[in-house]
């Protein structure tokens, strides 16, 4: 199978991304606080916490989109705040439900898929080679798109729009990929087969840094490294996967008892949290 990127090596630089006591504020409210984490290339991060933890504004400070009030938030090795961002975000693939919004209704699969080398969301004057075309017809067939490649955006499945924007996000071969809760709002089958194609991406060793929120344990893919746990705009812990997906780290970061199962589902490990009443 082709890769998704020619190597690792390709990152350029060995730290992804260093949040140095790093506080966002909007308006009187600081929906992060003093958030400090270092992201190395090749890890696969979880980020999980209850609604209003902070992840999405976290994930949009990795991908470049939003800035620290306080503290120090250094992206692939450019410090925000001293940086073209427009630039930086070139280097960044990003998919989430605020991206939907953006990708008109009327565009063609294909090009909401080719548009995302300019980070743009509709497909206007911009220059595309044949290279630009061949990634986005293989990114198309890795996601399960192609048939739907001359369809509309609006006319597309809630679960068929999260994988184009997946697709784009890769499009531009970035360094570091972010999916904000990429499987919310589907049914069952959709959000097994979106799984089972990011699990597919997450084992590729050739695959960019990939940063994932998400509410559910269960969306978390085998490869994944490490793992986030935010509760009210601050860490609980974050560190190698076992440390963090654990009874007392997530009962603190969700305010009950949880009980985590770790179980061998058809030849991989997949984690799963209920409720310990």
């Amino acid at each position: 199978m082709t890769p998704i990127a020619d190597s690792l090596g390709d990152v350029g630089v060995e730290l992804v991304a260093r949040l140095e006591s790093v506080t966002v504020v909007r308006g009187s409210f600081e929906p992060l606080r003093n958030i400090s984490l270092t992201i190395e290339a090749g890890q696969r991060w979880a980020v999980v916490g209850p609604n209003g933890a902070g992840k999405s504004t976290l994930l949009h400070l990795l991908a470049a989109m939003a800035a620290p009030a306080r503290g120090t938030a250094t992206i692939l090795g450019s410090t925000l705040g001293r940086v073209d961002v427009a630039e930086l975000r070139t280097r960044i693939g990003f998919a989430g439900a605020s991206l939907m919004d953006r990708i008109p209704g009327t565009e063609l699969v294909k090009d909401a898929v080719l548009t995302g080398a300019w980070a743009v969301y509709s497909k206007r004057r911009e220059s595309y080679d044949i290279g630009d075309e061949v990634r986005r017809d293989y990114l198309l067939g890795i996601l399960g798109l192609t048939t739907l490649a001359n369809r509309t955006f609006g006319t597309l499945s809630e679960g068929e729009r999260k994988r184009v924007t997946i697709a784009r996000a890769l499009m531009p071969d970035p360094e570091l990929l972010i999916l904000d809760e990429p499987a919310a709002g589907l049914d069952l089958a959709a959000r097994e087969e979106l799984l089972r194609r990011l699990q597919w991406f997450a084992d590729d060793p050739s695959a960019p840094t990939l940063v994932m929120a998400t509410h559910h344990l269960e969306e978390i893919a085998s490869a994944t490294t490490h793992a986030l746990a935010l509760r009210a705009g601050s860490v609980v812990a974050a560190g190698p996967i076992d440390d963090v997906l654990t009874n007392s780290v997530l009962t603190t970061t969700f305010g009950l008892p949880v009980a985590v199962e770790k179980l061998d589902v058809a030849g991989r490990r997949r984690w799963f949290g209920r409720a310990a009443l």
